[in-house]
């Protein structure tokens, strides 16, 4: 026979207000911390965890939802499809949080997140951001038509310096095969390459001020690369859709297939690409790339969970602004 008491929640040999002390504490710690400091057991920390998660799912609200972020991250060791989570972010300007989290990046993952999230949170999407992943793009089309679909701008500058980085590689094995002094210009250069042209300053300028003087491929892959930031700065979608027009003209000129093929790319994706600069000053696309870094920084901080469940349950409890339990004592 079991009685309910009210400072209790079923079995569990620890009181509520216990529980919302050490889950309030683990936002702030790490789990094992948390015990140490408070000389409790590693799974006391992680029910109480727990508990505050599932009440927190349970009592959310999702109306009001106009903006949403989707993106994969990879967890765990090796390139599985299991080491790779689909996320979805809100990313209004008042609030921005862990929506859903599911295992692979496929389509029918994407599938399910939306479907757990509800058709009416679906319909009343207004903007959703995401990089340019074949099955994330169907899903999208399919369920949220509705919605203006933005391509993240930082996937699209990811790969620009691939393609840059592809090119250097490349030519650098090219020269050294052939013992050209030409190859030391290109020594230690890759993180300068990489970089926004306005923020390579000092020594790292002037060797760089060498390469591009020198007409080598990879200081023309750079300088493709740098021309079309320009594209951003446009506030007509018109006027972007001619920039981009003959920046690809340039790209496919250039003779530098890993250039050429960005252009391809994008030349694929116009017509979402557009969206951009129709949604200028409605959503930040960056939103998505800082909730990954939060992501990051909290299974970092863990030193990686031995299982799903437990790091699913880590990323809700720290990314999902979950509403709260009322108690009647507040130690932090």
């Amino acid at each position: 026979m079991v009685e309910h008491i009210p400072w209790s929640d079923g079995k569990r040999p620890v009181t509520v207000a216990m529980m919302g002390f050490l889950a309030r504490w683990a936002r702030r710690l790490s789990w094992r911390e948390t015990a140490q400091v408070f000389q409790t057991s590693w799974e006391s920390v992680y029910r109480s965890v727990e508990w505050f998660v599932e009440w927190g799912l349970a009592h959310r609200q999702l109306c009001g939802v106009e903006s949403i972020g989707v993106d994969e991250i990879h967890w765990g060791h090796g390139k599985r499809a299991d080491n790779f989570l689909t996320v979805i972010y809100q990313i209004d300007a008042g609030c921005r949080r862990l929506l859903w989290i599911g295992k692979r990046r496929s389509e029918k993952t994407l599938r399910r997140g939306l479907k757990e999230l509800g058709p009416e949170f679906v319909k009343g999407l207004r903007f959703v951001c995401s990089d340019m992943w074949k099955p994330y793009l169907k899903v999208i089309a399919d369920q949220a038509g509705q919605a203006l679909h933005v391509l993240d701008r930082f996937h699209i500058t990811m790969h620009m310096n691939q393609a840059v980085d592809e090119v250097r590689r490349a030519e650098s094995t090219r020269l050294r095969a052939k013992s050209n002094d030409q190859a030391k210009r290109l020594k230690n250069m890759r993180w300068s390459l990489l970089r926004k042209g306005s923020r390579v300053r000092g020594h790292a300028r002037e060797k760089l001020n060498a390469l591009l003087a020198s007409k080598l491929a990879t200081a023309r892959a750079w300088e493709l690369k740098e021309v079309f930031q320009h594209f951003w700065k446009y506030n007509s979608p018109l006027w972007a859709s001619a920039f981009l027009d003959y920046w690809c003209q340039r790209a496919m000129r250039s003779r530098l297939e890993p250039i050429k093929k960005v252009a391809r790319m994008l030349r694929a994706h116009e017509d979402l690409l557009m969206n951009w600069f129709r949604a200028k000053g409605e959503i930040s696309s960056g939103a998505v790339e800082g909730l990954n870094n939060k992501i990051r920084v909290v299974t970092r901080r863990s030193f990686g969970f031995r299982t799903y469940k437990a790091m699913e349950m880590a990323l809700f409890h720290t990314l999902g602004r979950l509403p709260e339990p009322e108690s009647a004592h507040k130690f932090c």
